[in-house]
């Protein structure tokens, strides 16, 4: 694909049928092909932590960044302008010409199922951190989206909720992002997000789509609809909605026809979105990425040493009483926690992928130490037991399970195999999956692998499946998810349950474990509002069955004769995952009684917290070490091992407030949807805006990430002009090794003709000193974004005539510097 297409050419020479073709995507992740006039295919794939490509089912390998709040974490500009590019040379890999991502929307809760896909909860870091993505993607000529817009930012009943807020709080908070972003990157494509904004989709809002996007800021590129994020004909086409995703189509095809047939659309909007549509293909052709390219791998010597570096900047310092970090390489170690050997490297849903390789915290902390490490599991963190994939092999000894489809039901003997693959991961999502010799929907597979039992135990295996499905052990029924199926929250909340059961191993003895699995005909379970329309999907998982007080009196036992002790806690992309929001902050099982008796027993105990959003910690002033390390990509246990050790400096800073408790939080009242509406009742007071507004301390600070070093912000000047900002300070390293700090810039008006937070992050700057290096900062900022806030009358910007507050500091709590300007006349303003 390298040839542009005459676009005002074509729009004379198309018919009305074809004009429609383009509007929707025929299959998955390719908009539709009309050869005979050179309009070609072109590739999408998510998504905001990698390129995954054309599948979920059996993908190709690729680079798994770290989570979006990991990202934002970084406050690394240039870092995340450099990850963005690397996004985009994996995108060519994959013969990708669109990138799904960067998702910006806002942190209104700690809850949130997708939360770890964003940058964070203040507007202006995430606008200005997506904005660094987007402009490395397209560097390259890859495409990126920029989504969910707008005030997608919950899972629960997310395709019908109406997102209830004022137009301040949808201006200073929740467009703001995507405005700036737009301001400093424009990028190719944005997609809508599935809710209701006062009582109508974002897909077909026209003041959402039209009256702001597209007329107000001036952006000329082309909305998608989120997967199955497209309601109506006319009413979406009407308001801007130029592709239908994914396909096959609904509401376009003859549908569309007949309404451009009435004049519910008329011609001419028809081709604007057909010409947004074009006009997007010769954006692609510009990278010249074949039709149909083969999907490649990239992992490079290159690649993995960006993910590391991303990785270990992006992880927070948030505790460090009596320096117990860095930790020793030659002291005796003992590992403990369920995150320790298992990689959570990323979160659930559409953001998750099949990496080239990832690296677990053992693995990571293993090779940096001296003596081999002590381990035990403390106790377990999962919600669905872990896959099974890891520890099984296939008859022929090859790591995984062996996948062998059927058309004819387990029932039939000597049955002809469809379709055999080796596949190691046993979380199977089917959407996409496809078989030349399978005749009809309804299909059967058989899933297969061989465990050597390490030790006698009772062993819990689980079965949740999007069809139905059966699992044996040594030709035994144990676990029978058809005769009866309950609707759960796996598969995108399509599929049931996880039903479990249990079976004694004998140390040494071989089992053979067998799923038989039914396509989804075979459901049992009320299809509703079922998006998963593939072939189904099935998750396989297991583990040795724990007392959980013994075994936390067991790690604590093995800590008071350790020199140091890490603890790798958290969540994992059980908890964190698309289609469905936590229902609490707090650490899952056992784990909070487990790091109280532990650093009980040591008290050079260090916990690495693994989340991509706030969790509760009621043991935080009982542990002297404690480091946030979000969910890390590939190189996830290097990047941590890289932190605790030393070998590099942690200079992240929080993207987002950790509260003490969840009632703390500014949207405990209003979230999740009640009887169709989700009311955004904190209004503008999102994340720190709130709890300074109400004085209410936080566990840790919106800003907030400590050094091994130290620095002294001084000498700061603050210069305006008519339109411009220059806010400079001097900024040393005060102490014993190079490193790095993030210079905050918040603004406060003296005397505002409303009520407005105590102070707005405007800016902000990172900066590398060696030992005892000084550097001047300079974060310059617009006037009118500086000061300004949303005059719901004059439906416009405005900044007023007043004082204003330069604040300057390290975190939202650490502002030492103080500065001001003055605005010498009221003005009002509308655009970017």
């Amino acid at each position: 694909m390298t040839a542009t297409v005459d676009v005002e050419d074509l729009l004379v020479k198309l018919n009305n049928v074809e004009k429609v073709a383009l509007l929707a995507d025929v299959l998955t992740f390719w908009p539709v092909p009309i050869p005979k006039h050179g309009i070609p295919k072109i590739r999408v794939s998510d998504g905001p932590n990698g390129v995954r490509g054309t599948t979920f089912f059996n993908a190709t390998p690729a680079a798994c960044f770290p989570c979006g709040t990991a990202l934002g974490a970084t406050w690394d500009i240039d870092l995340l302008r450099e990850a963005g590019l690397k996004m985009a040379h994996e995108a060519r890999a994959k013969g990708t010409h669109v990138i799904l991502g960067p998702t910006i929307n806002m942190q209104r809760s700690p809850l949130g199922g997708r939360g770890f896909e964003s940058i964070s909860e203040d507007p202006v870091l995430a606008g200005l951190g997506a904005a660094a993505l987007v402009n490395g993607i397209q560097d390259d000529d890859i495409v990126a989206t920029i989504k969910h817009f707008v005030c997608n930012d919950q899972e629960h009943e997310r395709n019908g909720t109406d997102a209830i807020l004022t137009d301040r709080a949808l201006r200073e908070i929740y467009t703001l992002p995507f405005q700036l972003v737009v301001r400093d990157s424009n990028p190719g494509c944005f997609m809508t997000a599935y809710n209701k904004i006062n009582g109508l989709h974002v897909s077909e809002n026209p003041k959402i789509l039209k009256e702001i996007l597209r007329e107000e800021w001036g952006w000329e590129g082309c909305v998608m609809s989120d997967w199955w994020g497209t309601y109506s004909t006319s009413g979406s086409i009407n308001a801007g909605l130029d592709l239908e995703m994914p396909g096959a189509t609904k509401w376009r095809g003859a549908t569309l026809l007949q309404a451009v047939g009435v004049n519910k659309v008329p011609q001419h909007i028809l081709d604007e979105r057909v010409r947004n549509v074009l006009n997007l293909i010769n954006r692609c052709a510009i990278a010249k990425i074949p039709e149909d390219a083969p999907e490649k791998t990239e992992d490079t010597p290159e690649t993995a040493a960006l993910l590391r570096k991303i990785g270990a900047d992006s992880i927070v310092l948030m505790k460090n009483d009596d320096k117990v970090l860095p930790l020793s390489k030659e002291k005796k170690t003992l590992v403990i926690g369920p995150n320790a050997k298992i990689a959570a490297y990323h979160g659930g849903g559409s953001a998750a992928l099949r990496a080239y390789y990832a690296v677990t915290p053992f693995e990571g902390i293993s090779s940096q130490l001296t003596s081999p490490a002590e381990y035990t599991v403390g106790c377990y963190a999962h919600k669905e037991l872990p896959l099974l994939g890891n520890i099984l092999k296939t008859d022929k000894g090859e790591p995984g399970v062996s996948f062998r489809a059927y058309n004819e039901p387990p029932s039939v003997k000597n049955r002809e195999i469809a379709d055999e693959l080796v596949l190691f991961k046993t979380e199977l999502l089917m959407m996409d999956y496809e078989c030349p010799k399978l005749k009809s929907p309804m299909w059967w597979a058989d899933i297969e692998g061989y465990y050597t039992a390490e030790e006698d135990c009772d062993f819990e295996l689980g079965l949740g499946v999007f069809g139905t499905a059966k699992l044996f052990v040594n030709d035994k029924l144990v676990v029978d998810n058809e005769t009866k199926q309950t609707k759960g929250t796996l598969f995108f909340s399509c599929g049931t349950v996880e039903e479990k059961g249990i079976v004694k191993l004998k140390k040494g003895e071989k089992y053979h474990f067998k799923v038989e699995f039914g396509s989804t005909p075979s459901s049992k379970l009320d299809p509703g509002g079922s998006q998963l329309f593939g072939q189904g999907a099935v998750r396989i998982g297991g583990a040795k069955v724990l007392d959980p007080e013994e075994e936390i009196k067991h790690a604590a036992a093995l800590a008071k004769e350790a020199d140091q002790v890490i603890i790798c806690a958290g969540l994992n992309s059980d908890w964190e995952g698309e289609g469905t929001d936590r229902d609490n902050m707090d650490l899952p099982g056992h784990m909070n009684a487990l790091v109280t008796a532990v650093a009980a027993a040591n008290p050079s105990t260090v916990v690495v917290m693994q989340s991509g959003t706030p969790v509760a910690m009621p043991w935080a002033s009982s542990v002297k070490g404690l480091i946030h390390a979000w969910y890390g990509g590939n190189e996830t246990g290097n990047a941590i091992a890289d932190v605790l050790f030393g070998n590099v400096n942690p200079s992240a800073k929080l993207p987002l407030t950790f509260p003490v408790r969840l009632q703390d939080n500014p949207a405990f009242l209003n979230y999740r949807t009640e009887r169709g509406r989700t009311l955004y009742g904190e209004d503008i007071y999102v994340g720190y805006r709130w709890y300074e507004m109400l004085d209410l301390p936080p566990l840790f600070a919106f800003g907030h990430g400590l050094s091994y070093t130290t620095f002294s912000l001084s000498d700061l000047k603050v210069e305006k002009s008519d339109k411009d900002l220059n806010v400079s300070v001097k900024v040393t390293n005060t102490g014993d090794r190079a490193g790095a700090e993030v210079v905050q810039v918040y603004v406060a008006q003296k005397s505002p003709s409303i009520k407005r937070p105590v102070k707005e992050l405007k800016g902000f700057k990172k900066v590398f000193l060696g030992k005892g290096e000084s550097k001047v900062v300079q974060v310059p900022i617009e006037v009118k974004y500086a000061a300004s806030f949303w005059d719901e009358v004059r439906k416009a910007w405005i900044v007023e005539k007043d004082e204003y507050a330069v604040l300057v500091g390290t975190s939202s709590q650490e502002v030492p510097l103080k500065g001001t300007f003055e605005v010498e006349k009221t003005f009002w303003w509308n655009g970017i």
